[in-house]
């Protein structure tokens, strides 16, 4: 048995915490193809059952990533899995932007802000679903995508949360992988939400350029267990 961390299944005993908000419409905002299933997807999934229309706002193709399992072409490839993927999760809709890929950080993040305000507003969500702002693995890309959602959120007067992970399972993963993962501690988190991880699992699969039974997400997913965890970094009600 590994190590115990706390706020996870099995040997990561965790503590459920408040319910997801009870929004009718969700907009998730990601920075590329496979961000809404392998990051958000259990919580995407949670609200779906729960009766939320949930739509994603993915500004890249992701056609810079280091990883190509398919040997595909990314850009194409990339918007395929995206649109079979977020079908598999049942998210209402999906648009996908042509940002360029590891490029978001140079974009004026008013841009940014504009196209995740049009789509809130056109849908007419009650909340907003984003990576936590560490960007999880420091990633720029999630860091924007986060930072123009937010504001949005903001200016609207919209509730956004954002997803993360507990700092235990942030150290863990860098411990293995040399990844810089990061994470919040437990004063920091929340929303602790159990969740069924099937339908994730299936969608991750569809992601074949980015996933391999080596990738790091299966790690990841076996040290959350069986639970999500989020912080408001958009507060509801203005709080």
């Amino acid at each position: 048995m590994g190590p115990t961390l706390p706020g996870h299944d099995g040997p990561f005993a965790a503590r459920p915490g408040p319910a997801l908000p009870g929004w009718r419409g969700v907009l998730a905002v990601v920075a590329h193809p496979d961000d809404e299933t392998f990051g958000l997807g259990a919580v995407i999934d949670t609200l779906i059952v729960a009766g939320s229309a949930v739509h994603v706002l993915c500004f890249t193709h992701g056609e810079a990533s280091t990883l190509n399992e398919s040997g595909a072409d990314l850009r194409s490839a990339r918007a395929a899995e995206l649109r079979q993927a977020s079908a598999e999760l049942g998210v209402a809709c999906c648009a996908l932007l042509d940002y360029p890929d590891a490029g978001l950080p140079a974009v004026p993040q008013a841009e940014l802000e504009a196209e995740v305000a049009d789509l809130a507003a056109r849908r007419g969500v009650d909340g907003l679903l984003v990576f936590d702002d560490t960007g999880i693995t420091g990633h720029g890309d999630h860091k924007a995508a986060t930072a123009a959602a937010a504001a949005a959120a903001r200016a609207a007067g919209l509730p956004a949360l954002a997803w993360t992970i507990p700092a235990s399972v942030a150290s863990q993963l860098r411990a293995e992988t040399g990844a810089p993962f990061a994470g919040r501690p437990a004063d920091q988190v929340d929303l602790c939400v159990r969740v069924d991880r099937a339908r994730q699992r299936r969608a991750a699969l569809l992601h074949a350029s980015q996933v391999s039974p080596a990738a790091v997400l299966w790690r990841r997913l076996e040290l959350q267990g069986d639970f999500e965890h989020l912080r408001w970094i958009e507060p509801a009600g203005g709080a």
